[in-house]
């Protein structure tokens, strides 16, 4: 009998595959079903720092607070707004909790290390096994330095492990120009997981009506080649765990980033596109694979073919055209 099990951040998997932040995850209900599933883990859909902005703005404006005379109404709705998104947050987390045995991980999607980063402690309170830092922010000023960028990354990492016992992990993108380097260093300052990669929704536009449109809100099997080789390189380099993420769809591309060095993977557009029975598939594949290759563990061939440990490194690190084409006539 294999053991599918696996540890991530310190939490230990009854197998590699994390849920991740989604509508999947939204309510107690579907965490319920996806833990009948046989997921592994899950991680809360995220809460948003412009939600809460948002819903601070929304009281103001109702309630014609932004030209009151009187500045502590002005503060009291606020504070109100601010804390009751924050409370319903985490009831889900402490609700989720109390319903299911694996690991539940909170998700803030944030670009500051502003006002939310004390919320943190909350997160913690309310029983979060782990909290998972999505960030992003986009190089797109030609006044802010791609170092400036970078800053905050580990601005929001060192405000909120000053928070936190918990474990932390970071889910960045691959849009840095020394990203290898940048991410060693997240590992070295604190992060107990990275995640690899942040998938983000594409402007596309309509030529008929001339409108930007959101595109292809799934991902694909095909975008697994970016995290694959980034998870390759990686896994034996950075100070912590690597979670793979985007265009895993089924049990071989699982096996694929187990054996390029990931602790586990997160699935979401799979299981939009074929039910949530799909987890119960790839643990079958996975399963299988590891009977035929004789594993009776995944520690056996987590990063067997890594960057350091693969006959052909080359293959991870050349990218160019004609290296693919090289020998064909």
């Amino acid at each position: 009998m294999v053991s599918l099990q696996t540890n991530y951040m310190g939490l230990k998997l009854r197998n590699p595959i994390i849920i991740g932040s989604s509508s999947l995850t939204s309510t107690v209900e579907k965490v319920k079903e996806l833990e009948k599933h046989n997921a592994g883990a899950v991680v809360l859909k995220s809460l948003f720092e412009e939600q809460i902005r948002f819903e601070i703005h929304q009281s103001m404006h109702q309630t014609n607070l932004s030209d009151s005379y009187y500045p502590e109404a002005h503060d009291y709705i606020s504070n109100y707004s601010r804390n009751h998104h924050i409370d319903n947050y985490l009831k889900v987390i402490s609700d989720c909790k109390k319903a299911v045995s694996i690991p539940v991980i909170a998700s803030i999607n944030c670009v500051t290390a502003d006002e939310w980063t004390a919320f943190a402690k909350r997160i913690e309170d309310a029983g979060a096994d782990a909290l998972e830092l999505n960030i992003f922010i986009l190089p797109a000023d030609p006044n802010i330095s791609g170092e400036e960028n970078e800053k905050m990354y580990f601005d929001i990492l060192d405000q909120v492990k000053k928070e936190l016992d918990i474990p932390v992990a970071m889910k960045i993108s691959y849009h840095f120009s020394g990203l290898a380097k940048t991410a060693l260093k997240l590992s070295w300052a604190g992060a107990n997981g990275m995640v690899l990669f942040n998938r983000f929704y594409s402007p596309d536009i309509n030529v008929d009506n001339m409108k930007v449109i959101p595109a292809h809100v799934f991902s694909t099997p095909d975008e697994i080649s970016v995290s694959l080789r980034w998870v390759a390189m990686l896994s034996d380099h950075l100070h912590c765990d690597i979670a793979a993420s985007t265009g895993i769809h089924d049990g071989k591309s699982v096996v694929k980033q187990l054996l390029a060095g990931a602790k586990a993977v997160q699935i979401a557009s799979t299981l939009y596109i074929n039910g949530l029975g799909r987890i119960d598939e790839m643990l079958k594949y996975l399963e299988e694979w590891m009977v035929k290759h004789g594993y009776e563990s995944t520690d056996e061939f987590i990063g067997k073919l890594s960057l350091k440990k693969t006959e052909n490194p080359a293959a991870w690190e050349r990218v160019q055209f004609m290296k693919h084409f090289a020998g064909i006539e």
